[in-house]
């Protein structure tokens, strides 16, 4: 059986198991998170033998043979302990299982799942197989809508392209301040270990693995998913410190500058901070964050990570960014974002995202690309590039998911590495809905708001009733224009209240 075969055989043995504790009420990341839990010990033990033969910091006490010598009653006890004691540890082991709790109530089908991930012999596969088999499990975990999980998973077809075109190179730093499950790290580290990239000597393989990667994520279920995940991608290591905070990014400057940002904020209106009130039920209010480097004070929460991503950039700094398209068209603290954006930093190319990629229904988003620069008394941004990738294309999660060819007609329009050799690939007469236009930057501010929201193919949908799209597309496409039509009410009602 070839690698690839072998990685969807484990996928599938793994997640299948799932179906027999759903019965018990337990639900899909739950699951996730004790495989989790589970896999790292396992590997450990693994690399603590011939021929690795380290030394981990994993008390003997709670080590995987631990486990796989107890049953029944003892095995529950064991395990509650061991998740215990093991979330005290430093660094990533630490992290890996804070908050961790046992939710398998059924010895016995625990002791089946410790036989299952016991059977294969994980440290000698390939970092991409390992890699894949997790991947896996976390997309069919983002698929369950009714976990919310999607949300922390960012299509990796548009993960890729936005690497392809930002093209991170070796000895640099990478952040992402909201990185969700890691996909961003998995795809930059992908492309700087790519021999048809790049060819690295050992200092440069030693810093994409331990110094490269940045990154916060205050949800502590989906932050040791992402620690897994890059650990079982090469990044990171047993011993490492974690380089994935816990803390709130846009709570403060913290000081660190990157060469290059690439990230999927949470979407939603509000930053918003959850406590237990004095009658003890739970409330939230909005997050008003006052920092000086900003631009604006707002609780929105988009506006607020662009201005942190702009903070974290070097001076030559680089940034791609996933937003929704309140970004581009919201006026008041919206709007002086955006000329401050442009002002600042080379705002030069902005992706319109088709809808149906996203987990989140409803979602309309962009990739906006900018270019930091030192201050300078006129702004940087000359013209902006636009790909219309939305207008007359849908995409769907299961029938019609968005593939990485799917946007290989932007990524040479973007012409990675040498943006100054663009060119238009429309014509007036010839081709006028051509997808790749610029705007000059006289052209922007002129326009209300100084909107970025620009559109200018014409929708078929709406002039064309002998080409209707499938029904299930129709119906797809009713769901998401109800719910953000439901959204933008309840932004509406928010801001009345």
């Amino acid at each position: 059986m070839n690698e690839s075969n072998n990685a969807s055989s484990i996928i599938g043995k793994v997640w299948s198991f799932c179906n027999t504790l759903r019965d018990d009420g337990v639900g899909y990341g739950d699951y996730l998170e004790q495989i989790t839990f589970l896999l790292f010990l396992k590997m450990a033990d693994e690399f603590s033998k011939p021929p690795y033969n380290r030394k981990l910091p994993i008390p003997r006490k709670y080590d995987w043979e631990s486990l796989t010598d107890k049953r029944g009653a003892e095995l529950e006890s064991h395990y509650a302990e061991l998740l215990r004691e093991l979330s005290k540890q430093k660094g990533a082991l630490g992290q890996i299982y804070l908050k961790s709790q046992n939710k398998i109530q059924d010895p016995a089908k625990l002791y089946k799942l410790i036989d299952l991930i016991d059977k294969e012999q994980w440290s000698s596969m390939g970092a991409d197989v390992k890699g894949k088999i997790y991947e896996g499990l976390l997309e069919k975990n983002a698929e369950d809508t009714k976990s919310g999980a999607g949300q922390y998973f960012t299509p990796r077809a548009l993960i890729r392209a936005m690497v392809a075109c930002v093209r991170p190179e070796p000895m640099k730093t990478i952040a992402d301040p909201a990185c969700g499950t890691g996909g961003f790290f998995l795809a930059a580290y992908d492309f700087i270990a790519n021999p048809a990239n790049y060819t690295l000597n050992r200092d440069q393989k030693e810093f994409l693995k331990q110094r490269t990667f940045r990154g916060n994520e205050i949800v502590a279920s989906t932050r040791r998913m992402a620690l897994m995940n890059c650990f079982l991608h090469n990044i990171g290591d047993f011993e490492s410190e974690t380089f994935i905070s816990s803390t709130d990014s846009l709570i403060a400057d913290t000081g660190l500058r990157v060469d290059y940002v690439l990230a999927n904020p949470p979407f939603g209106k509000k930053s918003s901070m959850t406590f237990t009130n004095a009658e003890g039920e739970q409330d939230s209010e909005d997050l008003t964050y006052n920092r000086q480097d900003f631009w604006v004070t707002t609780s929105n929460k988009q506006l607020n990570f662009l201005q942190h991503i702009r903070t974290m950039l070097k001076s030559d700094g680089r940034a791609a960014v996933v937003l929704p398209d309140n970004v581009l068209f919201e006026g008041g603290v919206g709007e002086t974002v955006r000329k401050k954006l442009m002002e600042t930093t080379s705002l030069h190319t902005i992706l319109r995202l088709p809808t149906g990629i996203f987990y989140k229904q409803g979602v309309k988003a962009n990739v906006l690309f900018f270019d930091n620069h030192p201050a300078a008394k006129t702004p940087w941004t000359k013209e902006i590039w636009f790909y219309d990738f939305r207008t007359n294309i849908h995409f769907t999660l299961k029938k019609d998911p968005l593939k990485l060819e799917d946007l290989k007609d932007f990524i040479d329009c973007y012409k990675p590495g040498n943006i100054n050799k663009r060119k238009p690939v429309w014509d007036a007469e010839k081709n006028p809905e051509g997808r790749w236009r610029k705007f000059t930057y006289g052209e922007i501010v002129a326009r209300d708001k100084t909107s970025l929201d620009i559109t200018w193919i014409k929708d078929k949908s709406l002039t064309d009733l002998d080409n209707l799209p499938d029904p299930d597309v129709l119906a797809g496409e009713i769901i998401e224009n109800l719910e953000a039509g439901i959204e933008s009410f309840k932004e509406v009602f928010e801001a009345l209240r």
